[in-house]
């Protein structure tokens, strides 16, 4: 039998060609496709001086910046309780969010001590915008970078009578 994919069966189907075995051999495959496994990294724009900016980030953040001007973060150094994983979401065009940032994205930055990093950020002027705030999957804060996007800070624990306030 002829190759075929589903659309062209499905075009078939619609015009009364694909024949049932075509039909049944596409239902036992399913809905094989390639998918996003992670992400692969985070780039976005300066509205100012790129260098300041990524040295804000090192700096108050601890992003350790490389010779490319970048960062790599590896899931191996991460020592939180989940082993690792990265949250993907689309929120609301009306959600307050990420507010007061006027930005379309918010950064979520994983961190390996919440008590810590608030108090280093406090001594450097840094404004808590919110938190910390328990909740069932970690500690969260947040704050805005120079540009004036919000960032996420998350230190993710299991919810366990340890870790709940």
């Amino acid at each position: 039998m002829k190759q075929i994919t589903k659309a062209r069966c499905v075009a078939l189907i619609i015009a009364g060609g694909c024949t049932m075995l075509q039909q049944a051999v596409l239902a036992e495959e399913g809905d094989k496709m390639a998918k996003v496994t992670g992400i692969g990294g985070v780039f976005f724009l300066a509205r100012g001086d790129r260098q300041a900016l990524a040295s804000w980030y090192e700096k108050h953040l601890g992003i350790n910046i490389e010779e490319f001007g970048g960062a790599i973060l590896k899931w191996e150094d991460d020592t939180a309780e989940d082993k690792g994983l990265t949250v993907w979401h689309v929120a609301d065009r009306d959600s307050d969010w990420f507010s007061p940032s006027e930005s379309s994205f918010m950064i979520n930055y994983r961190v390996d001590d919440m008590g810590a990093m608030v108090e280093q950020l406090i001594a450097a002027g840094i404004d808590i915008q919110k938190g910390p705030e328990y909740h069932e999957n970690g500690v969260f804060a947040w704050i805005m970078d120079p540009d004036g996007n919000k960032i996420e800070l998350w230190e993710p624990k299991n919810w366990d009578d340890k870790n709940k306030r």
